[in-house]
């Protein structure tokens, strides 16, 4: 069985490992890396999950974390983005991601929120299948560039 837990700033030792754990196993899927939280102090962490307007949740398959994602509120009025998701190999297709998203857009339509935003490395075909079939479209590319590093990430929205 497969359980979705909303965290606050309290479970910020459960975030910490899953998001740790999620930029060391897919760092091409993140704008951070690694680097940038490895060694961040309790604060950073902290702070991380009390963002004004987020929800941000963790999914337990027998006793264990094995994904997590976040919804928060997006610059413009009305748009909850879609961040952090990451699902373990240990999760991997047994609907944790699915059970992920729901979650997130159940929680954006309590809020009044009409559209779901999220960016997705360019290439990460597991996970562009998974938006799509929870109803989100391709809008748009964008490009970061970090240092050394580039990455292109595809746009995607779902109305509400």
């Amino acid at each position: 069985m497969i359980e979705i837990q909303e965290l606050s700033s309290d479970d910020w030792k459960v975030w910490r490992e899953l998001r740790l754990a999620a930029l060391a196993e897919a760092p091409y899927a993140f704008g951070s890396q690694l680097a940038d939280w490895v060694d961040a102090p309790e604060e950073k962490w902290r702070a991380r999950l009390d963002l004004p307007g987020s929800r941000n949740a963790v999914a337990v398959m027998d006793g264990t974390p094995v994904g997590m994602a976040s919804g928060v509120p997006a610059e413009a009025e009305g748009i909850v983005g879609l961040i952090s998701m990451w699902v373990a190999p240990a999760g991997r297709g047994k609907g944790v991601g699915d059970l992920l998203m729901s979650w997130v857009e159940q929680g954006a339509r309590a809020t009044g929120a009409h559209t779901l935003e999220l960016a997705v490395a360019e290439g990460n075909e597991k996970a562009i299948g998974l938006y799509e079939r929870h109803g989100y479209v391709a809008t748009g590319s964008q490009e970061e560039v970090d240092g050394d590093r580039i990455l292109r990430e595809t746009i995607m929205q779902k109305s509400l």
